[in-house]
């Protein structure tokens, strides 16, 4: 009897110790700390969400949606250009179209239908553009990505139940792991970090986190510090107050920075400005406006009244400050760069000229040659108008090619740049480069490249005549024909770069035989005479009219092109600019 309750007491003791030992066993698998349990709902999981979700920002200038992602490869088209991304790293041959013209107005076309991967991994076939715009409009800054920290990955979680016992652990492996494991917590789970754990932070640096309220800290601090302005406000402005400034290129239709040369500029942090030349000092005022636009004010007087504009911020350092307004009247756009080198003018001539040769009067591709081989005859049907703001229009009887084009000293050199769109002539794009001017005149403009490939020369000429056409010395009687077939009206003059073609308006013009020419408006008649001669290669055009339309007289312009429907007389200056211009269009 003793033997046998000996053997119950001994075995009620190993029951007690089992099932303490079972006890201690439970409380050391509880966290100690259940104050560093999260949910679904805390604060840190959702930053934790935005760390870990698709990464979305790095293809906006595509898909306009930092909460998704284009799959790749997808076709674009960029400023007319086709461009196929096949990489994310293509990304920056669409902002190098975009940056090649400052004075362009870009524009993106994508090739639907393409398939989109949202902030949570799962993916959309979008079918237009229209769709791509409503998903865009969905997104806001609190569910786009945080991307300026990155996990050291493998990364622990313990869990746990309602009750803060642990109920087992999970590793994720990737930011995919971890957004997947985050968004499926249900409202009784509890979790935490198994501290301490590595993050990259946007400089590359490694740091190391050993709490919930470290790591929460971090990302805000992270989120706080990351800049989406396009410019530094306290940065912009203290680079602006250090030391002086000098206007490096001013453009208003033509190259003016020589008109600033000698002038020193200062910018005080009390908004105050200055620009001294010669002991001369010129007050002015200058503010960060509307979206970041640079306002300044240097009065009425000539040349600084052409700055007092607010200028959109293209690029600010402590080196460089390059500006552009785009005029509300006529859609031109101005540059403006100030920089640390002084100006002494001198430098616009030959830039100034050829623009003024361009911009007057139609061209035609005379010679196209591609590493030896003439493409000369793609271009044929098509007449190119280079206008002052920037715009190229090539015209054909069935089609028109829209582009750009700007012109620039680089490194003592004339450059001539060119971008046509390609969707409906994709022959386009042989003209679509970098050209060295090699001769700029009135009549002819001739134009190398060497080829980024093979390293081989290609040239480019356009000309006043279609490729084929003119041949041997002016012919003034082909002139006086032309003039005579048929009344014409005045479809612009300038005088000296001033439009005045307003003047003219309603007047109807004939030609006689005799040298007479007759300009009419309802009732009202207007004699004049006109002359044709030939000196040397030129046509000479005598023209005198009687008042009220006697601003166009002149002795001595040049026939500049002419067609059975349109004809350019032009006056020069004593330097071979181009002064005035006088353009007859058939009625």
């Amino acid at each position: 009897m003793k033997k046998i309750q000996l053997l119950l007491y001994f075995a009620l003791l190993s029951l007690c110790i089992a099932l303490f030992s079972c006890q201690k066993e439970e409380k050391e698998f509880i966290d100690e700390t259940p104050e560093d349990t999260i949910t679904a709902n805390s604060p840190l999981t959702g930053l934790l969400l935005r760390t870990s979700q698709n990464p979305g920002t790095y293809d906006d200038l595509i898909d306009g949606n930092g909460c998704a992602s284009v799959l790749l490869p997808v076709t674009v088209i960029a400023n007319g250009q086709q461009v196929t991304i096949n990489t994310p790293e293509d990304i920056l041959l669409i902002e190098q179209i975009f940056n090649q013209f400052p004075n362009d107005t870009d524009t993106l076309e994508i090739s639907f239908p393409i398939t989109l991967e949202l902030f949570d991994f799962t993916q959309v076939t979008v079918n237009n553009q229209a769709e791509l715009d409503a998903l865009a409009a969905t997104c806001n800054s609190n569910n786009t990505e945080i991307g300026c920290l990155d996990f050291v990955y493998p990364i622990t979680f313990f869990t746990y139940n309602a009750d803060q016992q642990q109920t087992g652990s999970v590793i994720v492996n990737s930011d995919l792991e971890l957004f997947s494991f985050l968004q499926g917590l249900g409202p009784n789970d509890f979790i935490s970090l198994d501290f301490s754990i590595s993050v990259i932070l946007a400089d590359g640096s490694t740091s190391e986190v050993n709490s919930n309220q470290q790591l929460q800290a971090l990302i805000l601090d992270c989120v706080a510090n990351t800049n989406t302005d396009p410019i530094d406000i306290s940065q912009f402005e203290e680079d602006l107050t250090t030391g002086v400034w000098y206007v490096e290129y001013f453009f208003d239709d033509y190259d003016e920075t020589d008109n600033y040369a000698g002038y020193e500029f200062s910018f005080a942090l009390d908004g105050t400005a200055q620009a001294v030349k010669s002991g001369n000092t010129i007050a002015g005022t200058w503010a960060l406006v509307d979206d970041f636009k640079f306002d300044l004010f240097f009065g009425t007087n000539a040349p600084l009244d052409e700055l007092d504009e607010d200028w959109e911020i293209l690029e600010a350092t402590s080196e460089i400050i390059k500006l552009k307004h785009i005029s509300g009247s006529d859609g031109s756009t101005d540059y403006l760069t100030f920089g640390r080198n002084p100006n002494t003018g001198g430098n616009n001539t030959e830039l100034n000229l050829f623009i003024e040769n361009l911009s007057t009067g139609s061209w035609f591709v005379n010679l196209l040659e591609e590493n030896g081989s003439d493409h000369t005859a793609n271009f044929n049907e098509y007449e190119f108008t280079f206008l002052r703001n920037g715009d190229a229009i090539a015209v054909s009887s069935g089609n028109t090619i829209n582009g750009f084009w700007t012109a620039e000293i680089d490194s003592g050199n004339l450059d001539f740049i060119l971008n046509f769109e390609t969707t409906t002539n994709g022959d386009f794009s042989e003209l679509n480069d970098d050209w060295d001017v090699l001769e700029a005149t009135q009549t002819i403009i001739r134009l190398s490249d060497v080829s980024g490939g093979g390293g081989g020369t290609d040239l480019l000429t356009f000309g006043r005549e279609p490729n084929g056409g003119g041949g041997g010395g002016p012919d003034p009687q082909e002139l006086r024909d032309i003039l005579q077939s048929g009344t014409w009206y005045i479809e612009k003059y300038l005088d000296d770069g001033g439009d005045e073609t307003s003047d003219y308006s309603g007047y109807d013009y004939t030609f006689f035989a005799n040298q007479d020419v007759l300009a009419t408006k309802g009732s009202q008649n207007v004699d004049g005479i006109w002359i044709i001669s030939v000196t040397g290669q030129e046509l000479n055009f005598e023209f005198d009219m009687d008042s009220p339309i006697n601003g166009t007289d002149d002795d001595e312009y040049k026939a500049l092109q002419y067609s059975p429907t349109s004809v350019t007389f032009i006056t020069r200056n004593s330097d071979g600019e181009i002064e005035d211009t006088l353009i007859f269009k058939k009625n």
